[in-house]
């Protein structure tokens, strides 16, 4: 009985493993794939444009 409670664990993970996985597959693409895209890229767009006002703008101590 040992060796059913020494590989529980690893097949309960192996189980949760390959349903996170196919999660992931399935939720990539489909309907919500060009807004994700959008909001991925609008997000890019502002942490580009916040670097560059940053490095732009002349600095108080100098």
């Amino acid at each position: 009985m040992d060796y059913v409670s020494a590989l529980l664990p690893p097949v309960v993970m192996a189980v949760f493993f390959i349903g996170v996985i196919r999660v992931i597959v399935k939720t990539q693409g489909g309907a919500n794939k060009a807004k994700e895209d959008a909001a991925v890229d609008a997000a890019l767009a502002r942490a580009e444009g916040a670097q560059q006002s940053s490095a732009t703008s002349p600095r108080a101590d100098a």
